[in-house]
């Protein structure tokens, strides 16, 4: 369906695009800004926005496939999302989610996987889940050239051996083990890391023992910068909302609002009016 174009009244400049240096320079200086899109349009508005990474996280296998958990995306449906996410991008740095078993099996398979992301899905960077057991990856990724993100705490990808959706890092030990995993993530070469369902003050010990920055979501004020889903931040996923999440508007009780009117203003015809027509025949 054609639909009139409007001017785009937030251009950018080429030079004003988020880099990975630039993301690592902020450290200390200001505080970083991360949001997830999985399809052009959004990802359009979130660049507007101003935020500095966008996520094409596999958290679409929930908010945008319908799935219970993020296990069952595949390395397809993420490159075909990060391609739509990376056209609709002109500032933010993109990054792209190794799904599950896309980096777990051999250090090769992850080299060529993330290379993918890059090469198909026009990423800026990738971002894959866990501490000392994918040391050897990143390493290897780097080395070859691709940025990545770390993420520590809880990883979505390992609810099974976690026994579900639960803050990590609660007792002394395993808060050691997270500060311990971060410090050697960034000797690896990553260039910053997510810090997900851990208790603040640990986020703060990690903030402060590593040189990169440290991206919260559920990790309290001390991260170097903060992430949400964006279907939890606007109100368009309704199955539940983790805790952590500040709602800023609820789009999916306005979009049913007018999705109603409309069909209201077709069923009484209303809709559509002279000036929605077309003239007469000359």
């Amino acid at each position: 369906m054609a639909t009139e174009q409007t001017p785009d009244t937030h251009p950018v400049k080429s030079d004003d695009r988020i880099t990975v240096p630039g993301i690592m320079a902020a450290k200390g200086r200001r505080k970083l800004t991360m949001l997830t899109a999985y399809d052009y349009c959004t990802a359009r508005w979130v660049d507007r926005g101003g935020v500095d990474m966008i996520l094409v996280g596999d958290s679409l296998a929930m908010v945008m496939l319908g799935h219970e958990d993020t296990l069952s995306v595949t390395m397809e449906e993420m490159l075909h999302h990060t391609r739509a996410v990376a056209r609709g991008t002109q500032r933010a740095l993109v990054v792209g989610d190794m799904p599950f078993l896309s980096y777990q099996v051999s250090v090769s398979q992850a080299v060529e996987n993330a290379g993918r992301f890059l090469k198909e899905g026009r990423a800026q960077a990738v971002k894959l889940e866990g501490g000392a057991s994918v040391l050897k990856q990143v390493e290897a990724i780097v080395e070859a050239g691709i940025p990545v993100q770390g993420h520590l705490g809880l990883t979505p990808q390992s609810i099974a051996k976690l026994g579900g959706f639960k803050v990590q890092g609660k007792d002394e030990e395993a808060a050691k083990k997270l500060v311990d995993d971060a410090i050697a993530l960034s000797q690896a070469g990553c260039f910053s890391l997510v810090l997900e369902a851990i208790p603040a003050q640990v986020a703060r010990r990690i903030t402060e023992a590593v040189p990169i920055p440290t991206i919260g979501i559920g990790a309290g004020p001390a991260c170097d910068g903060q992430v949400l889903v964006i279907h939890d931040l606007v109100g368009l996923f309704d199955r539940f909302l983790p805790r952590f999440v500040k709602q800023y508007d609820t789009l999916g009780r306005r979009l049913e609002e007018a999705v109603s009117r409309y069909r209201q203003e077709v069923e009484s015809g209303v809709f559509p009016g002279p000036e929605h027509s077309f003239g007469t025949i000359q």
